[in-house]
């Protein structure tokens, strides 16, 4: 609307120049004189002021009908003023008009305007960005085999059980379960995870992400509205309307702007016609100053950061609940982690090794989980899960029997291997080497499970398993230790096996057996401390305390993003992601500063100006050159909200 206007205003502004009397003054010409040539001025100029000045009139009407005068006040006191002076020389009275100044100031707000909502927009445009992702159209898969048929139905004809297939290099449709197909699926923009992801059957694929090479039959199991990429949007949509402590500041600083540039405008009028100015050149300040004071930059240099760095995160997978706990992050002093599935994988793994004699750790665990592969005991996947991890190929087992209370026993490769814990050691008479015994005593006062390989006789190895540390947690650490952050661990594990993790990973405090109902006491105890906390976990057991915290953070979201706890959301369960929303909350911080220094700096030496305390001198400016340097203000508040891009999270 901004930009039509302004194209329109402008061409009906270069007739009033032409013909006014201020250009011509200026470069020294005489316009083409016809009959009526005299009120092409009036008529063009009071043109722009009804088409192009309306968005501005009925702005301060809503202002003055909430009571909360603003930015379109001012325009529209300005530009009502130029024009009721104008009509009121064109009837008649000494002075000389202001059309020129009128139809040039309504024209450059409107560009103003119209770059300042396209600002906005580019800010917001993620939400665009988010909703272009899923395809309009999907292929569902009917029937099985010899009788499969394939037909193209619209994305919300789409019903959870369909099953639906997702070509190379397609869009995702629905959120679904991979039932056949194996392929890697690209989930940058709703994970900001840029590595493609490993999908097989079973697999889980969320809406929107485009698949690669490979093709996919995905069972669905959210449409629409209940997809994840909706959730995402929904959240980036309630950040980007809360309110934050620094916007109404601004608010409150533009509201009171607005009634000093009032004043300021009346004290203005007044003087000069005390010194015997005529009515004219009182009218041109009044004017320039009710320009130039418009709070917009101020207005603009909150909530356009603040749009800006929630889709940054939004694109990074760091979504955004309350803009309050994005603006809170910055003051920590305290980052308090949930272990279980937080700092930790939530499963079991080998976390250490050893062996005896000449045999290789790989080989060991190979041979390990050879002999377990076909155990449904969380140990035996845990030493399965760790061979494959490290891409070890698992050799086949013959002859595999469990044995209740003491573990199980398998041929491989030809050799009779046995595996299990000190139950199975006592009933083989085997005694470990006291190398494989030293090691056993070390994991198990860390609270780790003990699993012993056996030929025979002898206890090839030893695997210490335990719920594993995440590859990420370490680096976690470290970033918020360099933020200058304290770092302290919450959980209900024993004191030992919280003190194994939190020594690895150089953890400052650890507050061991702590109990779901305890969290949010404990939590409370660090903020009496004058701790600025923030709680990151799960969001299910830990609601309460992320509800506490000064910020809270779920982390682990996954595809689910309807967590209601956090004010800020993780979709990976990267604990990265947490130093992430420091630097990114500082970084807007200094955005916001700077934009408000530069909006609140221009009108002290902006006011004095328009109202020619330099006039002495010679220097006096227009209505016109106020609305450029006015809209000059905003562009440069827009330019260094934008700069924010440019932040490496």
């Amino acid at each position: 609307m901004f930009k039509s206007k302004f194209w329109l205003s402008l061409v009906l502004t270069l007739p009033t120049l032409v013909w006014g009397h201020m250009l011509q003054r200026a470069l020294h010409y005489t316009a083409p004189a016809f009959p009526g040539a005299e009120w092409i001025p009036a008529l063009f100029g009071t043109a722009v002021f009804a088409y192009g000045g309306l968005p501005f009139l009925q702005g301060a009407r809503r202002e003055i009908a909430s009571r909360l005068p603003g930015m379109m006040t001012l325009i529209a006191l300005a530009i009502t003023v130029a024009f009721v002076f104008s009509a009121a020389v064109a009837l008649g009275y000494p002075g000389m008009p202001l059309w020129e100044e009128l139809a040039t100031l309504v024209t450059i707000m409107l560009l103003g305007h119209w770059l300042e909502m396209r600002s906005i927009s580019q800010a917001q445009g993620a939400l665009g960005e988010l909703a272009k992702l899923l395809p309009s159209t999907a292929v569902r898969v009917l029937g099985a085999g010899a009788d499969e048929r394939l037909e193209d139905v619209p994305v919300d004809a789409l019903r959870n059980g369909d099953v639906v297939l997702v070509r190379p290099g397609a869009n995702v449709p629905a959120d679904g379960v991979v039932r056949v197909g194996r392929s890697t699926v690209n989930e940058a923009l709703l994970t900001g995870e840029s590595a493609p992801v490993e999908k097989a059957d079973g697999a889980k694929v969320i809406a929107g992400a485009i698949n690669g090479a490979g093709s996919l039959r995905v069972e669905v199991t959210g449409t629409g509205e209940r997809t994840a990429l909706a959730g995402i949007m929904r959240l980036v949509a309630q950040a980007q309307s809360s309110r934050s402590g620094a916007q109404a500041l601004a608010d409150r600083a533009a509201f009171w702007l607005t009634w000093v540039a009032l004043g300021s405008g009346a004290i203005t009028f007044a003087a000069w016609l005390i010194a015997g100015a005529s009515a004219a050149t009182a009218v041109e300040r009044l004017v320039t100053v009710l320009v130039i004071a418009c709070p917009h930059a101020l207005g603009l240099a909150v909530p356009l950061v603040l749009a800006i760095s929630t889709t940054l995160g939004a694109q990074s997978g760091l979504l955004v609940r309350d803009r309050r706990g994005l603006e809170e992050a910055r003051n920590l002093t305290t980052v308090v982690f949930d272990k279980t599935g937080t700092l930790t994988l939530g499963e079991h793994r080998v976390v250490s090794m050893q062996t005896d004699g000449d045999l290789a750790e790989n080989d060991a665990l190979r041979l390990a989980a050879a002999v377990e592969r076909d155990a449904e005991h969380p140990v035996a996947r845990a030493i399965v899960k760790s061979a494959q991890e490290r891409s070890l190929a698992i050799p086949a087992a013959t002859a595999f029997e469990s044995m209740p209370g003491q573990g199980v026993r398998a041929t491989v490769e030809g050799r009779q291997l046995a595996e299990g814990g000190p139950n199975l050691l006592a009933s083989l008479g085997v005694t470990p080497s006291a190398q494989i015994q030293a090691f056993a005593d070390t994991a198990a006062a860390a609270g780790q499970g003990v699993i012993y390989l056996i030929e025979g006789v002898n206890a090839l190895a030893a695997f210490a398993v335990a719920d594993a540390v995440r590859p990420e947690s370490a680096e976690a650490v470290r970033l918020l230790h360099e933020a200058g952050i304290e770092v302290v661990m919450m959980t209900g594990d024993a004191q030992a096996v919280a003190d194994a993790v939190a020594r690895e990973l150089q953890i400052d405090t650890v507050l061991a057996q702590v109990l779901p109902e305890q969290k949010a006491s404990h939590i409370e105890r660090l903020q009496r401390e004058g701790k600025r906390v923030a709680m990151v976990g799960d969001g299910v057991n830990d609601a309460p305390a992320l509800v506490t915290a000064d910020v809270g953070i779920a982390i682990g979201a996954g595809t689910d993003v309807a967590v209601e706890a956090g004010d800020v959301v993780l979709v990976r369960s990267d604990p990265r992601d947490v130093p992430r929303i420091v630097h990114l909350s500082r970084a807007s911080y200094r955005k916001m500063v700077q934009n408000l220094w530069w909006a609140a700096g221009y009108n002290i030496v902006a006011i004095p100006l328009a109202a020619g305390v330099l006039a002495p001198w010679g220097i006096v400016l227009t209505p016109a050159v106020g609305a450029v340097l006015m809209s000059f203000s905003t562009i440069i508040v827009a330019l260094n909200a934008q700069l924010l891009r440019r932040v490496r999270l």
